[in-house]
């Protein structure tokens, strides 16, 4: 969406700040021992509580809140009593919901505990790539510039992107115009990011594939050649200079 009001803005800050607070809080909630149902139960209630609703279960009928990925994951996990957290796991979160016809979305990859099994590096390496993609988005910036900044920045640090994963617009529906706002120079998009639209920027910085895969749950996917992947994400404002942080409450780089 592209905000054209002040009303509009104070909508998408609501949200944003809804799916800000939700993330933040599952974070902290999240420790070895639980379920990631019982962290997608408790996300939800916040969500239920400050009059959010879930935006993949209205979008998509997902079975769950918000998406948990647990290690080899790398996206759209489905919250499960099964799935037991574990000290030194990486998890990824993805928080995104609607708001009185306000949508927002936002995500954070972390480690449960101990960083027993190493993969705070590859964390570090995702938040600080997303922070400088941010930083670099302006009204009339070519989205595939962005996209080679991030896959340049991953490939300085030793990893690889994932290509068929991208951030995308948002505001009045989960996924809008532009569509695909990819971590990798993708040469046949021409789109320019444009002044007071609503992006999802997001990273996918892995440690072996370059493409997710969908698993038999049709939901969960995973490396085509295995590993591990973090993303991290914001929904943000473009502006002429400093874009417009919506999530900025989740504080995913502090």
């Amino acid at each position: 969406m592209s905000i054209t009001n002040e009303s509009e803005l104070a909508g998408m800050k609501k949200i944003s700040e809804a799916v800000a607070y939700a993330l933040k809080e599952m974070k902290n909630f999240a420790k070895a021992g639980i379920s990631t149902k019982e962290l997608d139960d408790f996300g939800g209630k916040i969500l239920e509580n400050m009059g959010a609703r879930s935006a993949p279960f209205l979008t998509y009928g997902f079975p769950g809140y918000t998406c948990i990925s647990v290690n080899n994951e790398f996206c759209h996990g489905i919250p499960s009593e099964k799935t037991i957290l574990k000290e030194g796991d990486l998890i990824n979160i993805d928080v995104s919901a609607e708001l009185d016809g306000f949508w927002s979305d936002n995500g954070a990859s972390f480690v449960i505990g101990e960083d027993i099994n190493q993969h705070q590096k590859l964390i570090e390496a995702s938040k600080g790539i997303l922070k400088k993609a941010i930083s670099n988005i302006k009204g009339g910036v070519r989205i595939s510039d962005i996209g080679h900044l991030m896959e340049i920045e991953a490939k300085k640090k030793g990893y690889k992107v994932i290509k068929n994963l991208t951030g995308h617009g948002v505001g009045r529906s989960l996924h809008e115009e532009p569509h695909e706002i990819a971590n990798y120079r993708d040469r046949f998009n021409m789109q320019r990011f444009k002044k007071n639209s609503v992006v999802a920027i997001e990273t996918f910085i892995s440690t072996t594939s370059t493409i997710a895969e969908t698993l038999e749950d049709g939901w969960t996917m995973v490396g085509n050649k295995g590993g591990f992947m973090a993303q991290h994400e914001h929904t943000i404002v473009v502006t002429d200079g400093k874009p417009i942080i919506l999530t900025e409450m989740n504080e995913i780089w502090n």
